[in-house]
Parts: structure tokens; sequence; C-alpha cells
């Protein structure tokens, strides 16, 4: 005698019911991948739980073997602002926003021009672009200090806005020039005949399709600004206008070294930039992309 199962009939409408979805196990593959992942995570993550934690710590406690600190002195985070090292936080703040700006104001003109017109030296103009990519303002510095010398620049904060942007202006029409060719010419040619001009189909039509790019190019430039030490060290002699990165050095001594102050200046520091990051991560991810499908 044979026995067969039938699936269950709903009383409501008095059709078969489907069977309940079986839920499966992940894979072994899928275990390894994602435990990798997030082994690499906590491996990237870890020097930053730890600056964190340093920075809480009072004096007396920097000598303890604990991970955790016996009591939390938030003194350190609050003598930031008391001890003048806001101010180096805003004359920072100013450089990578002036060299934002310079980089997007010289670059988006030329990356759409290349893009979009075919004259003779278009490659080699893009080419030498790129190959001042490969100089880094530390071995020019001799060059760069003096150069600003001649022209009494030194200890100014529009030196440092000019440096930082010309060293990042490389990448940034490369990476708009990539944007601006992925964007059909047809969408600017419809834009013509509905009666806009060259600047006008640029700021309604393709800038914003190409907000991607700008945005990559935007972060990247600030996040240099942001981080740039030797220049700032070589240029600027005045300690009020010295970037932040600069001034944390002074907690640096010869014989000693302010760890939970220095941390915790780090650490205000390194804040605004991932808050930034997040908040357009999106975006970084498109520009990056542009250009590598046609």
């Amino acid at each position: 005698m044979t026995v067969t199962q039938t699936a269950p009939v709903s009383r409501a409408t008095g059709r078969t019911a489907s069977p309940a979805p079986v839920r499966r196990l992940p894979s072994i593959k899928t275990v390894i991948v994602a435990a990798s992942a997030y082994l690499i995570a906590f491996v990237f993550l870890f020097p930053y739980l730890v600056m964190v934690l340093t920075a809480l710590r009072p004096q007396e406690d920097l000598r303890t073997a604990t991970y955790l600190p016996d009591s939390f002195a938030w003194e350190n985070f609050t003598g930031f602002w008391s001890g003048g090292l806001a101010d180096n936080l805003l004359v920072t703040l100013e450089v990578a926003a002036g060299s934002t700006v310079l980089v997007l104001l010289v670059a988006l003109p030329a990356a759409y021009y290349t893009a979009r017109h075919e004259f003779r030296g278009r490659t080699a103009f893009l080419v030498l672009v790129l190959i001042t990519q490969m100089f880094q303002p530390t071995a020019m510095l001799v060059g760069i200090y003096r150069e600003f010398f001649q022209f009494g620049m030194v200890d100014s904060i529009w030196s440092l806005i000019l440096v930082n942007g010309g060293f990042n202006l490389a990448f940034a029409v490369w990476i708009l020039n990539a944007y601006f060719s992925s964007i059909p010419r047809e969408l600017e040619e419809a834009a013509f005949i509905d009666g806009n001009g060259r600047f006008g189909a640029l700021f309604r039509i393709t800038l914003p399709l190409a907000a991607p790019g700008v945005v990559t190019a935007l972060i990247f430039t600030f996040i240099a600004a942001w981080n740039e030490f030797v220049v700032a060290l070589t240029l600027i002699t005045s300690p009020a206008k010295q970037p932040l990165p600069v001034a944390l050095n002074s907690f640096i001594g010869q014989y000693e070294v302010d760890w939970q102050n220095l941390f915790a200046g780090s650490v205000i520091a390194t804040v605004p930039v991932i808050i930034l990051f997040a908040l357009i991560e999106r975006k970084v991810v498109g520009g990056l992309t542009a250009g590598s499908i046609k």
C-alpha cells in the first residue's frame, strides 16, 4: 500500500496552498568570504579603536597594560578647543576647501573641452597632464619653497592652496574627462534645439549628469589637501597659521610624546573626513567607474 502526501488545501480559497520556502544554510564558501571580510575590516579598524581608547586615557593610565582605561579623561577632547587647536582646524578647512574650489574651477572646463572637441595635440595634452601626477611635492620641495619665497608668499595660506590645487589637478582632469566622454552628445544637441547655448547645456544637462565624477574629484582633492603635511610644515612658520596635521606634531617632543592629546586631536581631525566620505560614498564609486562601459 502506497501513501502519497498531498499539499494542504486552503479553506478560504479552496486552492492548494504553496509549501513554505525552505531556508538553506549559507555555503561554506560564503561563510569563508564573509569571515575574511570581517577579519580584514577589523584589522583596518583596530588602529582607530586603539587611537580612540588612548585619547580617553588619563596621563597616569598610559603605561597600564589594559585595553580599556580605568577612567575616561574627556578633558583631552575639551582641551583641544581651549588649547588653540580649533584655529588650526579652521586653517585646515580653509586650505582644503580653497584647493578643492581651485581644482574644480580649472579642471571642469579643461576636461569638458578635451572630451567634446578633437584638436591637434589633444592626446599629448592629456598625457602631459597625467605625467604631472608622477611628481610629488616632497621631491620638489626646495624649488617650491624658493618660488614662493621670491613671490613673498611664504607663511601664507594661499601658498598651500596653490600647491595642493596644482598637485591634485591632474587626477581631477582625468576623472572628469572620462565622465564627460561617457555622456552622449545627443543630449546637448537636444538642448541646443530647445534654445540653450553651450553654457546652458553644460549647466543644465551635462553637469547634473556628471555629478558623480565631480563629487569624486571633490572628495579626493579635499582629503589630499586635508592630510597634507610636508609642504605645510615647510612653507608655514607661524603656529597660528599651521594646518592641524602640522600643529599636532607639536605634541611630539624630543624626550616624550603627549600621546593622549595627540590621539585626541587625531580623532577630531579624522571624524570630518569620515563623515564626508560616508555621505557621498555611492557617488564616489560611480565616478571611479565612469567611462569603463561604453
